[in-house]
């Protein structure tokens, strides 16, 4: 896929010589965000560069295996280090988002440098970057990474450990290539990373055979107990509270994936799931067709995305929150009727 050429000649300019490269992503990174970043941190080091991947917070353990995984730092756990980095770094790539008030704790720092780049691929990206890739058709980040490497001339430098985090990210961004944004181009830059290499067990198997029986019990209890199913809305909500999180001993990455089960009943057109924060509330929708849940998020609930699946917050209780939801989804719904 093309990329505009005026960005690709100023991201030229800006690695023309060895440069100190920090490349951060969202907090709670994801399968996309942990996987775009070890690929550029690899593709950038095999140029000449000095790049390190900063996240906010630890990603969950499912993602650990990642080559290169062991050469991230951690906001949440390497304060020092994580903020040096930023601070001293020439150049800030950031992946896998579109506003920096996304990235928690690393915003000041990132906003404190002066040459910042951006590749991603959610809705009205922040103006903040001096080159900017956004391409909001793209199935994930990681897609865009590799057209972003072959545009650059890196085609070489794609081995077994970079396909494997950039496939790995597309996997989980495009629901193993089942969601709406997976194009040919999406399948035939899988296969070119499959052609580099990629262990289609180990992935697949990393990715989806690593459950406690903690987190399986977690999803019992959620389905059984807290997902409500109004079919007169076609929608389905699930909400859990930190009493809930707490007698299952959850862990970042335990509820990933849950707002989908809801989707996948007959007749369901909207799927929400609140879970509570100390100090907020996380909201997930996903939804089917035309309904534009990134727009619903963004207007009500701090939030945004892409149209079918997105995520918000609100400050007030579960309850509350669930409430405010259920007040203002008729009038959404009405809106776009499907």
């Amino acid at each position: 896929m093309s990329l505009p050429p005026d960005q690709l000649a100023i991201l030229r300019e800006i690695l023309v010589k060895p440069r100190r490269v920090a490349i951060v992503s969202h907090h709670n990174p994801d399968g996309d965000a942990v996987g775009s970043t070890l690929g550029l941190m690899q593709l950038l080091r095999a140029n000449g560069h000095h790049a390190r991947v900063v996240l906010p917070n630890t990603p969950a353990d499912f993602l650990d295996w990642l080559p290169g995984r062991g050469d991230v730092l951690c906001l949440d756990r390497s304060p020092d280090a994580a903020l040096s980095t930023v601070r001293t770094c020439d150049v800030v790539i950031c992946a896998d988002f579109n506003r920096l008030d996304r990235i928690g704790g690393l915003e000041e720092a990132v906003r404190g440098v002066t040459t910042k780049v951006l590749i991603d691929h959610h809705q009205d990206p922040e103006a903040f970057a001096k080159a900017t890739f956004s391409d909001t058709s793209a199935s994930s980040t990681c897609q865009m990474v590799v057209d972003l490497a072959l545009a650059m001339g890196w085609d070489g430098n794609i081995n077994t450990d970079v396909a494997t985090c950039l496939y790995t990210g597309m996997v989980t961004d495009s629901g193993s290539f089942r969601f709406r944004s997976t194009t040919p181009h999406t399948l035939r830059t899988a296969a070119l990373l499959l052609e580099r290499g990629v262990d289609l067990d180990l992935v697949h198997n990393a990715i989806s055979d690593t459950n406690s029986a903690d987190r399986l019990r977690l999803l019992g209890f959620t389905l059984q107990e807290r997902m409500t199913v109004m079919p007169e809305h076609r929608t389905v909500i699930i909400g859990l509270g930190q009493d809930d999180l707490k007698r299952f001993h959850f862990k970042q990455g335990d509820t990933e994936g849950f707002v989908n089960y809801g989707l996948s009943i007959k007749g369901i057109r909207l799927a929400a799931f609140f879970m509570e924060h100390p100090d907020m509330v996380k909201i997930s929708l996903r939804s089917k067709g035309d309904l534009p849940v990134d727009r619903f998020l963004k207007e009500h609930f701090q939030g945004g995305g892409h149209q079918n699946a997105a995520g918000g917050k609100s400050t007030l209780s579960l309850e509350a929150t669930v409430g405010r939801f259920m007040s203002l989804l008729p009038a959404f719904l009405q809106a776009h009727p499907g």
